[in-house]
């Protein structure tokens, strides 16, 4: 078994001597522990000794040692931290820091940038690690970050990890009243799912939905498939191909500031396809958002594009924005026709863009 001090004055065991591993007798445990009371009161003579705890000794020969952590930054809020663990956390210092929440793909972003990601995939005769398991155990503590405010600090170190998964052999955590609950703590706000819903669009079953990090294959395969002409429309230039880093801002947004919502079916393979996308994105204060549309080629004159404009106006005055606005190309008569309908005030603007805009009726219900 392992034998380790149970005091919150002392966070590292170790530094202290408060912590002895192998102990396979009872009478072994009680001199350990009288051994190490004698060391803690000479070295800390102010910790208070809540007692010990006696755990079964975990032997993961080969295991990686990493660290979980989150903490509460002033300004930030809620922050994540990963990277290598051990007793020599500190001096290592190879560690990577994120803001919940967290899903798969920022989660194993937030391992990728850290040194120890290229041991985690295997070399020579060491096989790789379970990452799904490191990234399932991100998600995780992002979540109980993210659902009790009262936790303002958490450790876990260290977190063994091989090819069989995670363990964690010890963990800290603080807690204090909370000030603040819900996402007004988060620096970025979670994904709203309330915001998805169902409808029908020339008779196809579409889910209507805010987009997340992990869209970003279908996004840029939708991009791929669209007319030159709806790019250029769009985009007010021909772009040839996406890189991924266009790709991640269109995907990775912050729906405090941005929203885009996107319309999927059921493909061929039982996933999700991306048929049309409308994006807003709100001036600090609230008062205008600017708005652009892109339809797949299969759903034009279809109806999908006054179904994605009806559904952004509807956000938009929920959550009090003052103004819709956009420029369209003069030659995009589809546009310009669907912004005639929802009442837009169309002017010609400079080099062949038409301004529209749309004054809101605001709703007295925000969205949180």
């Amino acid at each position: 078994m392992a034998l380790k001090v149970l005091s919150e004055g002392i966070t590292h065991k170790s530094d202290v001597g408060g912590v002895v591993l192998d102990i396979d007798s009872p009478e072994l445990a009680r001199e350990a522990a009288r051994q190490m009371m004698e060391r803690i009161v000479e070295i800390r003579p102010d910790a208070e000794i809540a007692g010990f705890t006696v755990q079964p000794m975990a032997r993961r020969p080969g295991a990686h040692e990493l660290i979980v952590g989150a903490t509460t930054d002033a300004i930030f809020g809620p922050t994540l931290l990963f990277g290598e663990g051990g007793t020599a956390v500190e001096v290592i210092a190879d560690k990577a820091v994120a803001m919940p929440p967290l899903n798969a793909k920022l989660a194993r972003e937030l391992v990728e940038r850290t040194r120890v990601a290229r041991r985690l995939s295997g070399y020579r005769d060491r096989p790789a690690v379970d990452l799904a398991a490191i990234y399932r155990t991100l998600m995780q503590v992002s979540q109980l970050i993210c659902d009790i405010p009262e936790v303002i600090e958490l450790d876990i170190n260290p977190l063994f990890a091989d090819e069989h998964g995670v363990l964690a052999l010890d963990a800290r955590l603080r807690v204090q009243p909370a000030a603040t609950v819900g996402a007004e703590r988060l620096a970025i706000r979670p994904y709203p799912r309330e915001l998805e819903e169902w409808l029908e669009v020339g008779g196809e079953k579409l889910l209507l939905r805010p987009i997340r990090p992990e869209d970003e294959p279908q996004h840029r395969v939708f991009l791929d498939s669209c007319d030159t002409k709806d790019i250029r429309f769009r985009f007010f230039g021909l772009v040839r191909q996406f890189s991924h880093t266009q790709l991640a801002r269109f995907s990775q947004i912050d729906y405090n500031r941005e929203m885009a919502f996107i319309a999927t079916r059921e493909s061929t393979d039982g996933g999700a396809e991306t048929v049309g996308v409308v994006r807003a994105i709100t001036d600090p204060d609230n008062e205008r958002a600017e708005f652009a549309i892109i339809v797949g080629s299969d759903f034009k004159g279809r109806g999908l594009g006054h179904a994605l404009l009806d559904k952004m106006v509807r956000y938009c005055e929920g959550r009090g924005t003052g103004e819709l606005v956009g420029e369209v190309l003069a030659e995009n008569a589809p546009m310009l026709g669907l912004a005639k309908r929802f009442g837009f005030e169309s002017r010609l603007a400079e080099d062949g863009v038409v301004s529209v805009s749309l004054p809101l009726h605001v709703s007295d219900a925000v969205p949180a």
